[in-house]
């Protein structure tokens, strides 16, 4: 491997070629630890900062991912999720356990909050309005994949299972249907992408310059008004979102009267 200092494309982006190639190939496996950023400089002749800013173009794509404090490692298969609206409620509608299994979720804290703009604006409130809020996380066998949380307003959950620190072994819109009294009806998810907070880089294991992705899902009753408002937020170069759904058949043809030139429908 080499860098040819003459050529167009700029001495990192030459090196990130080199050790994508290198990676596709299988010289270094999924979750296999690369040589350090000095040691990469040596072989590669040139300074530190620009094997960094190879491996940095590399973590964004996803294919390289930095722990603090333990190096950068080849990533693995990319996590695919799909938790937009058809996905968290399932293919149809019943009480089933094994939807909540999917999810692997570990329920970290229950309590009240102010609720941070984007819930406030879901809702229709005030920001800083008292919430209650759940708070989780997903996880896979080696690391925090998702940082979560449901909202609900305190008058409808006062008093019921949703104030309580503890997992219902099933969705929790199925719980929350029951003690509030009330169906789940439409959905609607807005995704972002944007920079981590703080708490969030540290729970994910992610820098702090490494992107996010951010879903904001707000579940309405029959008559338009929000039951939950939820929050998710994964590590962007690992996360693949999927969704399948139906395309709409062409509309069938409209009788034609040829003399008049309008549809006879």
């Amino acid at each position: 491997m080499t860098v040819n200092p003459g050529a167009a494309e700029s001495p990192h982006r030459q090196i990130a070629a080199q050790l994508r190639e290198r990676i596709r190939r299988g010289d270094w496996k999924p979750g296999e630890r690369l040589p350090s950023i000095p040691s990469l400089g040596e072989f590669f002749g040139v300074a530190k900062q620009t094997v960094q800013r190879a491996v940095d173009q590399l973590r964004l794509e996803g294919t390289l991912i930095t722990k603090p404090g333990s190096g950068t490692f080849v990533r693995g298969t990319r996590r695919r999720l799909n938790r937009l609206s058809r996905g968290r409620y399932g293919a149809y509608r019943g009480y089933h356990a094994d939807l909540a299994a999917r999810y692997r979720q570990q329920l970290v804290a229950v309590g009240r909050e102010p609720a941070p703009p984007e819930v406030a604006d879901a809702f229709g409130v005030r920001d800083g309005t008292e919430m209650l809020v759940r708070r989780h996380l997903v996880r896979t066998d080696d690391a925090t994949v998702e940082v979560g949380a449901s909202w609900f307003r305190v008058k409808d959950a006062s008093g019921t299972s949703l104030e309580r620190l503890e997992a219902f072994g099933r969705p929790l819109y199925q719980e929350a249907e029951e003690v509030l009294g009330k169906r789940y009806t439409t959905a609607t998810d807005t995704i972002s992408a944007r920079q981590p907070s703080r708490d969030e880089a540290e729970v994910l294991q992610i820098r702090p310059d490494t992107p996010v992705l951010h879903l904001l899902h707000v579940a309405f009753d029959e008559t338009r008004k929000p039951i939950e408002v939820a929050q998710a937020t994964w590590p962007g170069p690992m996360t693949t979102l999927t969704e399948e759904y139906k395309i709409p058949a062409p509309a069938p043809a409209q009788p034609f009267d040829q003399d008049t030139g309008l549809s006879l429908a």
